[in-house]
């Protein structure tokens, strides 16, 4: 995933967040430092050009209490749509001054196919039910997963660890999916995997789970020089997803879904460089263009899901392009119990696989991520900061949500 400007420092070093400074402290708090990258406001659901990079803002895009709008778009839209005040015109061009390079070579923004992406799952007039009968998600198992990815050691694309992780996930999956597959492909030579469970091969719905199983190769979340260049562990940022889904293959081997269920842990999303968008999202970009046999109606994208402190926000770009999965999603969760960490607020927007899977291979898919991490990209991501509470709240929403399809 990508976000711009994260870092933080206090007397040279990283500060530790408590739970009340991710609520939203002071202005020194994460809440109010975190930059996200944004497909701009008035490229509504488009399909971005494989080729072309992302119009950044360095501006935060929060939402404010019962908004769905961000600050920064409700200015751009009222600057350009009408006669502004000055202080608003202003404003405007100091907002536009903030666009980085990098959109196009003459530095106006890169042009989109506007194709619309729709996906209305999830908002049809069926009433909530109560939690289905179903085998119980078990997050110390999952914990042990994410566990047993570290104990591999930091696993970027081309390491030894990496191929052990490959492996080690292939045969997971193998345990318990009714097919196995895997699609090898090769990004500079270095090999990469998207490992593949199905289950109901031959429904005639299906739904995607997915997740990223690769970790950042440099730390560039660390203040030292020096430790930004080593690998991250990834225990939240790479193991976690992976153990929420092969606990789910587990459960349902036990018990089968109605529906057809596609679990992908996707390769290399935490390779390269986001502000180039070079060697970045390449499990899910490849898988986007072949995904031939595999026809989900929609999809669910897990990442960072392990954080002990877990608070997991409606995210933006989700809600544009698959906002009926979305509400699905954290209303089963409110109904569940969990809404004190799956909340029902728009707060990040995110550009992370869900984007390629959506705009690539039409495939509508809502993004679950913990974007309040604060070991994220440091070498403070390891199981430590990892609960299996945390684990369970996701893989028991997630379960809720496939036992309760119907065919």
């Amino acid at each position: 995933m990508y976000s711009k400007n994260r870092s933080f420092v206090v007397n040279g070093r990283r500060p530790v967040f408590s739970r009340a400074s991710k609520r939203g402290g002071p202005a020194g708090s994460k809440k109010n430092r975190i930059h996200q990258a944004v497909i701009p406001e008035r490229i509504h659901q488009a399909v971005i050009p494989e080729g072309s990079a992302f119009c950044l803002l360095r501006e935060p895009c929060f939402s404010g209490a019962g908004s769905t709008r961000n600050p920064v778009s409700n200015l751009l839209h009222s600057a350009f749509s009408r006669s502004a005040s000055i202080a608003a015109a202003c404003l405007s061009v100091a907002l536009l001054a903030y666009v980085i390079p990098g959109c196009s070579n003459s530095g106006a923004p890169a042009q989109a196919n506007i194709t619309p992406v729709s996906n209305t799952t999830g908002s049809a007039a069926a009433p909530p039910s109560p939690a289905t009968k179903r085998p119980e998600f078990d997050g110390g198992k999952a914990f042990q997963i994410l566990v047993k990815q570290c104990d591999f050691g930091p696993r970027p694309v081309g390491s030894e660890a990496h191929q052990k992780t490959r492996d080690y996930l292939v045969a997971e999956m193998g345990k318990y999916a009714d097919r196995t597959a895997w699609q090898d492909f090769t990004y500079k030579k270095m090999p990469l995997t998207n490992v593949i469970g199905v289950f109901n091969p031959g429904a005639k719905r299906s739904v995607l789970l997915c997740t990223h199983w690769d970790t950042r190769p440099r730390a560039d979340q660390e203040v030292d020089r020096a430790k930004k260049k080593m690998p991250i562990l990834g225990a939240s940022d790479g193991a976690s997803g992976g153990a929420v889904l092969l606990e789910l293959a587990r459960i349902f081997k036990q018990q089968k879904p109605e529906i057809g269920v596609i679990l992908v842990l996707l390769d290399g999303e935490d390779y390269g460089d986001f502000e180039l968008d070079e060697g970045v999202f390449l499990g899910s970009r490849y898988f986007a263009r072949n995904h031939q046999g595999y026809n989900p109606e929609y999809g669910i994208l897990l990442d960072m899901v392990g954080d002990k402190d877990l608070d997991i926000y409606r995210e933006g770009n989700s809600d544009r392009m698959a906002p009926g999965t979305n509400t699905k999603v954290f209303t089963i969760a409110k109904e569940l119990g969990y809404g004190k960490y799956i909340i029902d607020h728009l707060k990040h927007t995110i550009v992370d696989d869900h984007i390629s899977l959506t705009t690539l291979g039409r495939i509508p898919t809502i993004d679950l991520i913990d974007f309040d991490y604060a070991p994220w990209h440091t070498l403070d991501d390891t199981p430590a900061n990892c609960s299996a509470k945390s684990l369970a709240i996701v893989g028991n929403t997630l379960a809720e949500v496939i036992y309760r399809e119907k065919p």
